[in-house]
């Protein structure tokens, strides 16, 4: 039953006079605008703006393409740059801008400014180094290029609270991760004894991001990077096991994801963290269930069906174990 047939269901058992009714209504928070709304409609508007106009100098670059030489190309780029990054740290400072200090969201405007400069400052630093090296075709790995990436606007980042830039941050760091280890292990996905070292790093990496996203997460009080960076992290691994278990004997990768997402699920249950603790029991359901049929060489559709249930099975399990765990948090 949702809250309005609950509401109307106390309205008419409870005999309420309409003063009372309304009351009610007013206590329970329907019908009233959520909190932050302009304020987040606000800070989406500014983070598109940022994103179309960054998206809008590298189309017109593209565009007049001939018309432009070598040093006008890197010089609209960087100009754009720099003035992204000088909005940036004009915005980031302890005074609030004169022309907002008669607006009753100044403060929230400054916000708004300062995270769309940065996200368009980060955009436009990514844009740099690609044209940097599409121009004097270094020869360096993709990796490299994601890696400078995160590192060069790292100090960026850090100065901005907020999840719009962040994310976009993470997303560049694990790319960057993940290339790391393709070029690493041959240039190939392929798992096998021989790359658990590279793929042991990786997964240590990914695990240091998400801690570190965490720590900002609870400094802030966003944690939409943080979740995109479990999800990341968890995809990669996830994927390294499943390819595990397509060989013939099933690589070391296998055991190694199966401890971390038994370690991380056991944590998850600890803090009591819900989308983790889903993350990390879905991962655990495949590599299981996984695991079990590459052991029994199914081949018959009896089987196939023996694997569905037991699939099935171990999600309801795992479900209601969750579900048991976020009750007995409420209870307390």
């Amino acid at each position: 039953m949702s809250l309005h047939e609950q509401l109307y269901q106390y309205t008419s058992q409870g005999g309420l006079d309409a003063s009372s009714a309304r009351r009610l209504w007013q206590l329970s928070g329907q019908g009233q605008v959520p909190a932050r709304l302009w304020a987040r409609l606000r800070l989406g508007a500014a983070a598109l703006a940022a994103g179309l106009v960054g998206f809008g100098v590298m189309l017109w670059v593209a565009a007049n393409w001939d018309s432009f030489t070598r040093f006008e190309r890197f010089a609209l780029l960087q100009g754009l740059l720099v003035v992204a990054v000088a909005g940036a740290a004009w915005t980031t400072g302890t005074r609030t801008p004169a022309a907002w200090t008669s607006s009753a969201w100044a403060p929230t405007a400054a916000r708004s400014v300062r995270t769309a400069v940065s996200l368009l400052a980060f955009l436009t630093l990514g844009g740099l180094l690609a044209y940097f090296g599409q121009t004097y075709q270094t020869g360096a790995d993709a990796w490299n290029l994601f890696a400078l990436w995160a590192a060069l606007s790292l100090p960026l980042v850090m100065s901005t609270p907020s999840d719009l830039v962040w994310a976009p941050w993470q997303i560049v760091t694990s790319l960057a991760i993940s290339l790391w280890s393709y070029t690493y292990a041959g240039h190939g996905w392929s798992v096998g004894p021989g790359t658990f070292s590279i793929h042991a790093i990786a997964l240590g990496l990914s695990a240091l991001l998400t801690t570190a996203l965490a720590l900002h997460g609870w400094r802030s009080g966003q944690w939409w990077a943080w979740r995109l960076s479990v999800l990341t992290a968890s995809l990669q691994a996830l994927v390294w096991g499943v390819f595990s278990l397509m060989r013939s004997i099933v690589a070391p990768q296998y055991g190694l994801v199966l401890a971390l997402f038994g370690i991380t699920l056991a944590l998850a249950w600890w803090r009591r963290e819900v989308f983790v603790m889903s993350v990390a029991a879905l991962a655990l359901n495949v590599l299981l269930v996984g695991g079990w049929v590459h052991s029994r060489s199914l081949r018959q559709f009896e089987e196939l069906l023996l694997v569905a249930g037991l699939a099935a099975v171990l999600l309801a399990g795992s479900v209601q174990l969750i579900l048991h765990r976020i009750r007995r948090q409420e209870a307390a």
